[in-house]
């Protein structure tokens, strides 16, 4: 199982640069999120069908 230790963080290819931005890494059963002001900072983790419900309703203005 790949810990949050051990992750591969990345941010959206349409983040603007301007530090403001989420970080994700994708994990064995898991995607986890943090800020990326705060590498050091709270992890949030969700299933992988819980972030697509997410990004989906981000994407259609719902968040």
């Amino acid at each position: 199982m790949t810990r949050v230790e051990n992750a591969e963080w990345f941010k959206s290819s349409h983040s603007n640069g301007n530090g403001q931005c989420v970080e994700v890494a994708y994990l064995d059963e898991k995607v986890a999120m943090r800020d990326s002001k705060v590498p050091v900072g709270p992890v949030l983790t969700s299933t992988f069908d819980g972030w697509r419900a997410f990004i989906g309703s981000v994407a259609e203005g719902v968040l």
